[in-house]
């Protein structure tokens, strides 16, 4: 049975859509002068030059591309060839960036209610670092929609018993996959989850499964016939295993990768050795690695702060810099805290288990390889849903109560948030000020030479 939308619900959640729109094309617009760095400079290349030059002409077969997976080297080129200039995939993102606005609107209503999916539909909006990154040339933005519009639908499948919806949720899943390889291992967990205690429900299941499977598998027909090699998505997988647990320096680790000739052959090998490290770190490996990687994945850091220190805008103000930390930081701090108080009142039912079970699938699956900030963010969304519910449920009048367990989950959750974070926060406290990113007082500032 279809629950209809309210008028006022649906008004609201347009208008926060619209909202999130507006701030994203002003940011497009307004951000401080500033280049691609790092990463962005390999998608920009592989999209804009490789991928649409004359040479290649977008054919799969021809593209040498394997190391990331190829949706957002696509849209890249797309864009460039479409509009002449790539820099019109920020305002494409900007749009891309909004759609998850409704998509958190949706679950968040299916969740508890009306008021939860405002507030986490708002959270998606207004997101500091969700409208920094539409500015910029990664695949996080591209990726976060297609992944919550597949577990929107995802959800209405099992809501509805739709087969038609599962289909749908399992494209959206496959375009995901397509984006970043990491959803590839969730999606039969996922069709699990939607068979699960539902009579007659493994049709939905395979169909689900089924369409994310049709969506993939072209390109893993093209990684045989141009690479001679079963790669069902991408290579980086290989060497982001070996990386993560070998006690090898990064350097070491890159130096023997690139001493091998082909990149089939550089996979295999990054594989084995990842393999290999696991195995020699038995059996502490698990605890070893959760010490490692959870300060890693829940810092209180992020890519725009990563951006100021690489430089890519310059020398900043004290003030400015301060101020950009801060709007980054203390947003990401604030939702911890309501994603605790949202465990706290955790209502159960199938909806909770699946974004449960996706962040617990989605923080392990980093733990086994490592951590990064930039890498939380499509997680971040169960943190938006939960933390709205929290804050729906503190604010209800009369407040619901806490059970004992829920109290007792939301103090192990707390307790292992602050134990991942805190690392961080020592480190901000005990660097050196200013950092060398800053720029000096007016005042002081000698001449530049000439």
């Amino acid at each position: 049975m279809v629950a209809a939308v309210s008028v006022g619900f649906g008004s609201r959640l347009l208008a926060l859509s619209v909202a999130g729109l507006a701030l994203r094309l002003a940011w497009v617009a307004l951000e401080p002068d500033t280049a691609p760095v790092a990463d962005e400079n390999m998608w920009l290349t592989w999209g804009a030059k490789v991928l649409a030059s004359p040479k290649v002409g977008f054919s799969p077969l021809k593209l040498t591309f394997i190391f990331h997976p190829p949706l957002y080297v696509y849209l890249v080129g797309a864009v460039s060839a479409l509009c002449g200039q790539f820099s019109w995939l920020r305002h494409v993102q900007a749009v891309l960036g909004a759609a998850l606005v409704p998509a958190m609107g949706l679950l968040g209503r299916r969740l508890s209610g009306e008021r939860t999916g405002l507030l986490a539909a708002g959270l998606a909006a207004f997101y500091p670092e969700l409208v920094w990154f539409v500015s910029h040339y990664w695949a996080e933005t591209l990726f976060c929609t297609l992944l919550w519009w597949g577990f929107e639908r995802l959800s209405a499948a099992d809501r509805d018993e739709s087969a038609t919806t599962a289909s749908v949720a399992g494209v959206l899943f496959g375009l995901a996959i397509l984006t970043r390889e990491t959803v590839l291992y969730f999606v039969p967990l996922a069709g699990l989850w939607l068979a699960w205690r539902r009579p007659r429900a493994w049709l939905r299941a395979a169909v689900f499964v089924l369409g994310a499977t049709v969506v993939v598998v072209p390109w893993t027909v093209r990684n045989w016939i141009v690479f001679d090699a079963f790669v069902p998505v991408s290579t980086a997988g290989g060497l982001n295993l070996w990386q993560g647990n070998t006690r090898e320096s990064r350097p070491q680790v890159y130096q023997q990768y690139h001493a091998v000739s082909g990149k089939i052959a550089q996979y295999q090998f990054a594989r084995r050795k990842g393999i290999e490290a696991v195995r020699e770190r038995q059996p502490l490996w698990i605890l070893e690695k959760l010490r490692d990687e959870m300060p890693e994945f829940w810092a209180a850091h992020a890519q725009p702060i990563v951006h100021l220190e690489r430089g890519a805008y310059g020398e900043v103000p004290r003030w400015q810099a301060w101020t950009a930390i801060a709007v980054i930081l203390l947003p990401y701090l604030l939702l911890l805290g309501m994603f605790v108080a949202g465990v706290a009142w955790l209502p159960r039912g199938r909806l909770t288990t699946l974004l449960l079970g996706f962040l617990a699938f989605y923080v392990l699956l980093h733990v086994a390889t490592h951590g990064y900030p930039r890498y939380r963010l499509p997680a971040l969304p169960v943190l938006f849903l939960v933390g709205a519910h929290g804050w729906a449920a503190a604010s209800a009048r009369p407040r619901p109560p806490v059970g004992h367990r829920h109290a007792l989950a939301a103090a192990l959750v707390a307790a292992v948030l602050a134990a991942s974070v805190a690392p961080s926060l020592v480190t901000w406290a005990s660097r050196p000020w200013p950092p060398p990113w800053f720029a000096a007082p007016a005042e002081t500032t000698e001449p530049a030479e000439r």
